[in-house]
């Protein structure tokens, strides 16, 4: 953990399914503060809303997991890696409608992003007009895995489990999003 670190932190994202990109930014985003908060963005289909810096981010087959299945994910598998759960706050983030944010999030709370394209610019433009402090913890062009390959390799059925923490391939497994995928 940072020698001084922040009281609350914010990540998010859609999380469909939790990979390991995403493990690399929760963790980072732990190690930052005392208290994490991890945002679900899309937390049900009436909280989304076209975004054209990404287009992709609202369709159903791009968004197979309930809430519920993706909060289970992301409790196992940081849960797995060590952070101790009294650290953990798991949260609706209606990031389409970011008026409400506040409604989610505390104010004093300090915002943790990953930025890879237009849309993590959009993401920090959004958060910072809305008066939320931003930290920008890393800007890369490409991100190695993304829930889209995820989702890609269990459609086709091919070897996807490498790509996921052991405990997220297991809440696919037992709540049959893999199959659900590929129905």
């Amino acid at each position: 953990m940072d020698p001084s670190p922040l009281p609350i932190a914010v990540v998010h994202g859609r999380f469909q399914p939790l990979h390991l990109g995403h493990m690399e930014y929760l963790l980072a985003g732990a190690g930052r503060c005392r208290t994490l908060i991890v945002g679900i963005t899309n937390p049900d289909p009436w909280q989304v809303k076209a975004e054209s810096a990404d287009p992709g981010r609202g369709q159903a087959q791009a968004n197979p997991c309930t809430y519920y299945e993706r909060y289970l994910m992301i409790e196992a598998a940081l849960s797995a890696a060590g952070l101790a759960r009294d650290r953990l706050r798991i949260v609706p983030f209606p990031h389409s409608f970011p008026e409400r944010l506040r409604y989610y999030v505390p104010s004093e709370a300090v915002h943790l992003l990953t930025i890879y394209d237009d849309w993590g610019e959009t993401k920090l433009r959004r958060l910072r007009d809305l008066g939320f402090t931003v930290e920008v913890m890393w800007r890369r062009e490409h991100k190695q895995i993304s829930g889209a390959m995820v989702r890609g390799r269990i459609l086709g059925n091919l070897p996807w489990q490498e790509l996921v923490p052991s405990a997220v391939a297991a809440v696919i497994k037992q709540h049959g999003i893999d199959a659900r995928i590929r129905g």
